[in-house]
């Protein structure tokens, strides 16, 4: 069943990334630079007070971060990135400092920029998770290199909240055993969940 679902993933992969990345491209930049600017209300309601919060630093075509990044660093939470390890086995986040320079980043794997290695490591209460696809219902179709289904196996209390454009959403997913369903997906026009709330 996982193999079948695998195959599935991988097509669907590759359909959502090409469409994913026309439609950012013919965003006018004034309307790219208004979108996820700031988390909306039932977002912040998600978020504890002084939570780390996670993020990651959007590569061509995903959901920009770098508006909520700055947000949660003014309202004074430690906010954090991902690192992957030297053998790309392993990812865990570290403190990411500047987020308006980026002077503490340093380039890693699959041309993304991280936090450097000396960075203190943290645990983020909070994770905006990247995705190349969801379900109305919070499943998510990542990059295919299960980093944050990894991650969130081994941290089930993380607050997981996926960031997609509207065009991302998709109406089911062939689900494998390791993958990890979002608690809120946010889009540039509304908030879905959270999902799996009494």
């Amino acid at each position: 069943m996982d193999e079948q679902a695998g195959e599935l993933k991988r097509q669907l992969r590759e359909e959502l990334r090409a469409s994913r990345r026309a439609h950012a491209g013919a965003l006018p930049r004034e309307v790219s630079a208004l979108v996820f600017k700031r988390p909306p209300a039932a977002v912040l309601a998600m978020v504890p007070q002084e939570a780390v919060i996670g993020l990651y630093r959007a590569s061509a075509g995903e959901a920009p971060t770098a508006g909520y990044t700055r947000f949660f660093f003014k309202t004074g939470h430690a906010v954090a990135l991902p690192r992957i390890s030297p053998d790309g086995a392993t990812m865990a986040f570290h403190r990411h400092t500047d987020p308006f320079e980026e002077s503490d980043l340093v380039p890693g794997p699959m041309g993304l920029r991280q936090p450097r290695a000396d960075a203190p490591q943290v645990l983020p209460a909070v994770l905006f998770v990247p995705l190349l696809g969801f379900t109305p219902t919070g499943e998510r179709l990542g990059q295919g290199g299960g980093f944050y289904d990894r991650w969130l196996a081994t941290h089930p209390q993380t607050v997981a909240i996926g960031l997609a454009w509207d065009m991302q959403e998709i109406a089911s997913l062939p689900l494998e055993s390791h993958d990890r369903p979002l608690v809120a997906i946010v889009t540039p026009t509304r908030v879905l969940g959270p999902f799996g709330a009494d």
